[in-house]
């Protein structure tokens, strides 16, 4: 019975390093496979099963193989497909995994930035049109939607969203009480070329009441209860200016008055400019 218990371990540690030896063995074998596997399957244009092979090359490269040009092919080639599909995320992810491998080239370094790249350009052309979530969107997949310093693109794109969304309902609220000039002036602040669309009714309701307000004081004036009203064209043209040059509405008018030889004087409820 002594004898009996001495040779089991020994007969256990035979079948371990047995069953280990075969698997080693299996492995390297099947390691060896896989070049002409990913070969044909690049061939086939099986991609899924191409990647499938280079990611298994990937994880036995510690047996000493090499990585076949055709393995950074089929990742580059399933990179290119998966960008087509518009799966950013993951073509980037494929890139990089391709850029960092030995198969990785200087044109896949310039592929993954000119991605990079191209969705920058096509956040912006969402941005620009008012869709300011698709944007973030897509600033996300490359990490610009948001960072801790604020100052990223996104933070930028809600920074430019918020500030035009104030001055246009600010020009709202000045429309409503037939402050004319000081909402002229809150439009020409508008920087996004979605929000200068959406304001283009208002804007031309405050031109309009800025003609009334100008026709009214020329009837005044025609009945002699008021003086001689200057241009209402050139009082327009010339706080115009003075708006693009970054005065402030009121002071914007009172300098195109004073410039023309006039003076603000009231009348009714609004301000005119009287010589």
């Amino acid at each position: 019975m002594a004898l009996r218990r001495n040779k089991l371990p020994r007969f256990w540690l035979g079948i371990t390093l047995g069953l280990v030896t075969a698997f080693l063995g299996a492995t390297y074998w099947w390691e060896r496979q896989l070049p002409q596997k990913l070969e044909q399957a690049g061939a086939r244009g099986n991609l899924d099963s191409c990647l499938l092979y280079s990611d298994q090359l990937e994880a036995l490269r510690w047996l000493g193989g090499s990585a076949p040009q055709e393995q950074g092919q089929c990742r580059r080639l399933k990179a290119a497909q998966l960008w087509q599909q518009e799966q950013w995320l993951a073509a980037l992810r494929l890139q990089v995994q391709l850029v960092n491998s030995p198969a990785g080239t200087p044109a896949d370094q310039r592929q993954f930035e000119g991605w990079q790249t191209e969705l920058q350009t096509r956040a912006l052309d969402r941005f620009q049109q008012g869709d300011l979530g698709g944007a973030l969107k897509l600033l996300a997949v490359i990490g610009e939607d948001h960072n801790s310093t604020g100052t990223a693109a996104g933070d930028n794109f809600k920074e430019i969203w918020a500030r035009n969304q104030q001055q246009l309902q600010r020009a709202k609220k000045l429309v409503a009480e037939a402050r004319w000039w000081e909402a002229l002036d809150g439009l020409n602040r508008l920087d996004h070329p979605w929000f200068r669309g959406q304001a283009q009714p208002l804007q031309a309701k405050v031109q309009a009441g800025i003609n009334k307000m100008a026709a009214h004081e020329r009837e005044h004036d025609g009945h002699g209860s008021l003086p001689h009203t200057v241009p209402a064209d050139q009082l327009d043209a010339q706080v115009q200016a003075r708006l693009a040059k970054g005065m402030d509405e009121w002071s914007a008018f009172k300098a195109a008055c004073k410039g023309l030889g006039g003076k603000v004087v009231e009348a009714g409820p609004e301000s005119a400019c009287q010589r």
